[in-house]
């Protein structure tokens, strides 16, 4: 396994564990939920900015497929 595929896969760990750790509705603090919800999103804008710049090809096919489904 190449290197790029190994840091992806680390990253999209990272965000699969970032999600696990929601805080549980119904009892939220707001604060809480605001720490957590930042956090969430800079590890979900990392993973897509780093899919986009590394997998550029894969990005292309999937944007053709998805246009293709609402043609």
């Amino acid at each position: 396994m190449d290197k790029k595929t190994k840091e992806c896969i680390q990253m999209l760990r990272d965000l699969v564990s970032d999600v696990q750790g929601a805080p549980f509705p119904g009892n939220v603090d707001p604060e809480l939920y605001s720490i957590w919800y930042e956090h969430a999103q800079r590890a979900a804008v990392a993973c897509f900015e780093y899919l986009d710049e590394n997998f550029p090809k894969e990005k292309n096919e999937l944007d053709k497929s998805i246009d293709k489904l609402f043609d």
